[in-house]
């Protein structure tokens, strides 16, 4: 696998359009560090990491619907920066994803943030994706 946070984004993506509760994806210290943002901007309904099933072990991710519509609380997961192209930004350059609705995942030299979080902080970084 090339580009192991793009699967991640496919899996969660492919798990929303068949409507699963819950999706298992392989976990990576990147992948735990985007489930936290997912989760602390209320995209997901929880998580849960299970070190001892594999190798670098697994990540259990229950997503969330809106109980009237049944629709997913993420419209939309969007790759930004891909192996062959990466994308950065400083941090007067971070992008807006849906003029303030959305959120940008930044990994940047304090972490893996939100462009709300590198904006405040004053510190640019690597586009991972956008997410709204």
């Amino acid at each position: 696998m090339t580009d192991p946070i793009a699967d991640y984004l496919t899996r969660l993506r492919n798990a929303i359009k068949a409507n699963h509760r819950v999706v298992e994806i392989p976990a990576s210290n990147i992948k735990k560090e985007i489930t936290k943002v997912l989760y602390d901007k209320g995209y997901i309904q929880s998580y849960k990491f299970d070190d001892e099933a594999q190798i670098h072990g697994i990540i259990k991710i229950a997503l969330k619907y809106n109980p009237a519509t049944k629709n997913s609380a993420i419209v939309k997961l969007e790759r930004i920066s891909k192996p062959g192209l990466r994308k950065y930004s400083k941090a007067t350059d971070i992008p807006r994803v849906l003029n303030g609705l959305g959120v940008a995942i930044l990994s940047t030299s304090k972490g893996v943030l939100t462009d709300k979080e590198a904006r405040e902080m004053n510190i640019g970084g690597e586009v991972l994706c956008y997410v709204y």
